[in-house]
């Protein structure tokens, strides 16, 4: 590798011209420098007049002014020198180019031409989408470090989080972060490409540069004390050991551990009174619950109000003898304090009302659903957050989908309203702006498929909450499970390998070329290369991602031994 890239770059990097192509379809070049030196996925630059163009490779073929030539190998019967000079008139390797934008350059510095246009352009423009082509003959070479900073910005500005280097060259590629928060995201990749540590290096990302605060809904009790990798058995560093009191660790359930020792800053208990019929409704699949139940949760709310749970789960079964005043003979009846009592009473099914009963005998026995909690800790989150701390929800011994499901919803439910409320005051009484949020799920393919999103907070704020500040970072290895609709609102993704074809086809919907780069998605490295697409990157581009290890912290973090007063306060969260 490190062969290649000297031999490109002393040629200063130029691979090719162009001999064909158009706007409908990708530009075609010649290559002039032995195929081996460059990749599919390369970040090319093409400069034609007063515009460069910016591409991605998206294929190499080899070619032949006449196909005896290609049948025919030369090299076995012709002098080495006589071979090569044969092969450099008659055989030739083409490159397929993606064009993604083009810049506008003005006339050579110096010249008249060019004061008279910098006169009418007196700021830099932007590259803008691809409206025209290069001539013929064009020259294409390979991007420099400049080229990448042009496009993905500049790694010493704050802000620009450098996610990792370009393959050939390896020059730093960054996603700009106030970008980033400004739309749901996502990270895909099948099973073992690393999701979880490319999510890390983007939470450490934000964390650091204090672009969000962040909500991690770690099913796994991955994010936030030191673990170990379940590969390489190498220590993994939590976000709570490097960010300390910036990061609060929350454990559900009273007396919750992480990992059974690690003691988490506070307990999340969830109030009864806090449970509304839609946090059970969207609970169907899992609790296997019947058409009826609507009617029945409905007729719950209206006879008991918010202590429809407690209430519901404080009834028995039991049945009481009596003595008919008619006959005088002794017979059963429900008891006041049934459920039977209570449908029979409310014009209710007696047993839709008990079968939803037995139903909900999985969430009565959570020992994290509690009718008089010892703290709001719900609202010590939402506090939390709007003060600039980051939260990682561990669930600890809670793993099961139905409580992902329950407490994912219920806590996000609570955060909607919250933000919207300070968003609302903030525009219409020229209150504090809501401070940005991002709310991490893994495996979201639970909460966002096509039965679950129309019944989840999730949903909502995909389609609607980055008006109210709040985005999702969502992390899954099967994108074709998520909700269409979903997926369409997703600004940047960062995608490493995917095999499926429909995780593919998903991973690249609304994006315009996506045909020319599922092969290239595709054909990634099992880890450490991932795939930049989306609104928040201006182009395509795989990238060899950054490691999450000492190194990283080191440049992320730099020396932090000697604090401030400032740097402890923000800290913090002050």
């Amino acid at each position: 590798m490190a062969n290649q890239q000297s031999k490109i770059e002393n040629q200063q990097s130029k691979i090719g011209y162009i001999v064909g192509g158009g706007l409908k379809e990708s530009f075609s070049a010649r290559l002039t420098v032995d195929p081996l030196d460059v990749q599919e996925g390369g970040f090319v630059v093409i400069d034609s007049g007063d515009y460069r163009f910016y591409g991605l490779v998206t294929d190499l073929k080899l070619g032949a002014t006449d196909p005896r030539f290609a049948d025919e190998q030369s090299e076995t019967r012709l002098p080495p020198a006589l071979a090569k000079a044969l092969h450099g008139q008659t055989l030739y390797t083409n490159l397929e180019i993606l064009p993604a934008l083009m810049l506008e350059r003005g006339p050579e510095p110096g010249t008249p031409d060019y004061k008279l246009w910098r006169a009418a352009h007196p700021e830099d423009p932007r590259p803008i989408p691809v409206k025209t082509v290069p001539l013929h003959h064009a020259p294409v070479s390979l991007a420099d470090q400049t080229d990448i900073a042009a496009i993905f910005g500049d790694p010493e500005k704050e802000g620009n989080f450098v996610i990792g280097y370009t393959r050939e060259q390896g020059h730093p590629v960054c996603i700009n972060l106030d970008r980033f928060v400004q739309r749901s995201s996502g990270v895909f990749g099948a099973t073992g490409t690393g999701k979880s540590f490319l999510t890390r290096l983007v939470l450490a990302g934000l964390m650091h540069y204090n672009k969000a605060s962040v909500l991690v809904l770690d099913m796994h009790n991955e994010y936030g004390f030191d673990d170990v990798a379940s590969d390489t058995k190498m220590p993994v560093i939590g976000l709570k050991t490097k960010f300390q009191s910036k990061v609060r660790v929350v454990g559900l359930g009273a007396g919750a551990r992480i990992r059974h020792s690690q003691v988490p800053d506070f307990n999340l208990e969830i109030a009864m009174r806090d449970i509304s019929a839609a946090d059970v409704e969207m609970l169907a699949r899992e609790l296997n619950l019947k058409d009826t139940t609507p009617t029945t949760l409905n007729a719950l709310y209206t006879s008991f109000k918010s202590d429809w749970f407690a209430r519901f789960k404080a009834m028995n079964r039991e049945e009481m003898e009596v003595e008919d005043e008619k006959t005088g003979k002794i017979k059963k009846v429900p008891h006041p304090e049934s459920v039977a009592a209570w449908a029979d009473g409310s014009g209710v099914n007696v047993m839709a009302a008990e079968a939803l009963h037995d139903k909900l005998r999985r969430l009565f026995g959570k020992p994290y659903i509690v009718e008089k909690p010892a703290t709001d800790s719900i609202a010590e989150i939402i506090k939390a957050l709007e003060a600039g701390q980051h939260v990682v929800l561990s669930f600890g011994d809670f793993e099961s989908d139905l409580d992902d499901l329950l407490v994912s919803n219920l806590l996000t439910r609570h955060i909607r309203d919250a933000w919207e409320k300070r968003t609302n005051e903030f525009r219409g009484h020229g209150t504090r702006e809501p401070r940005p949020l991002v709310i991490v799920v893994e495996e979201a393919h639970k909460l966002l498929n096509r039965e679950m999103a129309a019944q989840t907070t999730f949903a909502t704020i995909a389609r609607e909450l980055r008006k109210y500040y709040v985005t999702l970072l969502i992390v899954d290895q099967r994108p074709s499970q998520i909700y269409d609709e979903v997926m369409s609102q997703l600004g940047t993704r960062i995608s490493g390998w995917l095999g499926d074809d429909d995780d593919i086809q998903a991973a690249l919907s609304g994006l315009s070329g996506r045909e020319a780069i599922r092969g290239m998605l595709a054909r990634l490295q099992p880890k450490e290369e991932v795939l930049l697409l989306g609104w928040g990157v201006p182009m395509p581009l795989p990238v060899r991602s950054r490691r999450y290890d000492d190194q990283f912290w080191r440049d992320l973090l730099g020396n932090k031994g000697n604090h401030s007063e400032g740097d402890l306060l923000k800290e913090l969260g002050f």
